[in-house]
Formats: structure tokens, sequence, C-alpha cells
């Protein structure tokens, strides 16, 4: 198995490292988790970058997964998925009310709730690979 090579734009560790320690610690698990399932997943190359100034996951097989924390809303931060993907209606089948939804686009975290991480696990799965898997009725779950 090939190694994950991974590119880091410019400005996305400043960017992490810009939240409040709270949300920092939560956005640096969301990101190992990114970068484990890529790696478990065989991938070879992940972009990290800012998009719409959000650090955001970029990798040729999958759609762009972006993570999102704004101080309005200081409890909560998010991960964010191409609103034209069928990707959050999909996870709505297969896990239910395991995860808070933002329309068609995101699912959000409290700061207070323990992260199901093998359920989002699948989820990042799904979102790095949804251009291998977006005909499979359960994008490959």
């Amino acid at each position: 198995m090939s190694a994950l090579a991974i590119k880091t734009s410019e400005g996305f560790d400043a960017k992490m490292n810009s939240y409040p320690d709270q949300i920092m610690g939560r956005m640096t698990r969301l990101r190992a988790l990114v970068r484990q399932v890529a790696k478990d997943s065989g991938m070879i190359r992940l972009e990290e970058t800012l998009k719409w100034g959000e650090p955001s996951f970029i990798i040729k097989q999958g759609t762009t997964l972006r993570m999102y924390w704004k101080s309005k809303s200081p409890n909560q931060y998010a991960m964010y998925f191409s609103c034209s993907s069928r990707l959050v209606d999909t996870f709505k089948i297969v896990f239910g009310d395991t995860f808070r939804y933002e329309g068609k686009r995101a699912i959000l975290f409290d700061l207070t709730s323990e992260l199901p991480e093998q359920e989002l696990k699948r989820y990042i799965a799904a979102t790095l690979r949804y251009h291998e898997v977006k005909e499979d009725i359960k994008l490959g779950m």
C-alpha cells in the first residue's frame, strides 16, 4: 500500500491555530480522522486547503469536506459537504438521528457531546470516495 501524501496549503495551519483552545482540540480531532480515513482507504494524495476561509480537504476521488466554526455559535462546530451531493440525505437514512444536520450541507457537533467517531469515519470515507460511490444507493457504506 502506498503512503498517503498530504499537501497542506499556506494558511491552513494558521487557521487551525486561530481557534479557541476548546475548538482547536475538536478541529484537530476532525483533521486527524480525515487523515486516518484517507490513509486507511488507500488514498494516495490529500490536500488540506482553505475554502471560504475554512479548513477543507480535497481528494481526487471525492468531494470537498470542510470544517467550520464561528464565534456566533461558540459551542457548535460542523463538517460541510457539497449541497449538490447525496451525502447528507444518505447519511440521514443510514445513521438516522446519530447526527444533527443542517439542510443538505452539514452535520453539526456540540462541544458538550461525544463525537460518534465510528459513524463519522464512515461518513468521511463516503465523502472522500464520493465520485467512486455516488451511484451506490448507500454510497458504499
